[in-house]
């Protein structure tokens, strides 16, 4: 993938520590491996093992049951009014995985590590951004999975809406674990929100193509900022996720 040129990047940032952490940015995303750092281990065994299209509910059982915080989200999720139709509780992993689906299990898991990013010794300090962006994600991931599931026609799965919005902020995420170890850079706020809106999604569209999700979501987060985007056909994902996005901006007015 195609890096961000620097020297363009650069042109209107003239403090010293934002040009220098550009300049760390513009060097990590030309290498082609982005990682991010101090993201609960449990998100990425999650992620691997629903990787395999023939993985077993009993292997991601294993996997899952391994984060007793994350089984007990999971159980929680299984048993509440959007997916317990028949009133039947239910009070075993296997049996939540399989009402919930895949697709969902992978969505509680990253949901759930961004949400414990806070906790993380390395980023104590950043309890308040992480918190807010965790909020918006989840707030864009709600109406995201409303706007596919009653406004896109059937043409937008909502599960799959729901995790590309949880993960629209992802590169915002991944600018804010870096800059922990420059935090002369919070203190020049208009620097700061320069290299999010010049940065983020070309880190998000990195970080994504790294853990091989689909495609489609890959683009969406890349492009949902672009609300002059045009294409041919019904609705996609993209053009959710730039809906969900206005709607949970904009939801108090």
């Amino acid at each position: 993938m195609a890096s961000k040129s620097p020297d363009k990047a650069n042109n209107h940032i003239s403090d010293p520590e934002a040009f220098a952490f550009v300049q760390a940015l513009a060097t990590e995303l030309s290498s082609g491996k982005v990682e991010l750092p101090s993201f609960p281990d449990i998100a990425m065994r999650v992620r691997q093992v629903l990787a395999d299209e023939s993985v077993t509910p009993q292997k991601v059982m294993l996997v899952v049951g391994s984060e007793p915080a994350l089984a007990a989200r999971l159980l929680q999720l299984a048993n509440s009014a959007a997916l317990n139709f028949s009133g039947k509780a239910v009070t075993d992993l296997r049996t939540a995985i399989a009402r919930m689906g895949f697709n969902m299990v992978r969505s509680a898991a990253i949901a759930f590590a961004m949400s414990q990013l806070k906790n993380v010794e390395s980023l104590k300090g950043l309890e308040k951004p992480l918190d807010a962006l965790w909020k918006r994600s989840s707030m864009v991931a709600a109406m995201c999975h409303a706007v596919a599931r009653r406004l896109a026609g059937g043409k937008v799965n909502p599960d799959t809406a729901l995790l590309a919005g949880l993960l629209h902020g992802i590169g915002h995420l991944y600018i804010l674990t870096r800059a922990s170890k420059h935090p002369k850079l919070f203190a020049n706020e208009a620097a700061f929100h320069a290299i999010v809106s010049d940065w983020h999604t070309s880190i998000a569209k990195a970080l994504l193509e790294n853990w091989n999700l689909a495609d489609e979501i890959v683009a969406a987060v890349g492009e949902f900022e672009d609300i002059n985007r045009t294409h041919p056909g019904a609705p996609d994902l993209t053009d959710v996720l730039t809906v969900g996005y206005l709607l949970a901006t904009y939801h108090e007015h």
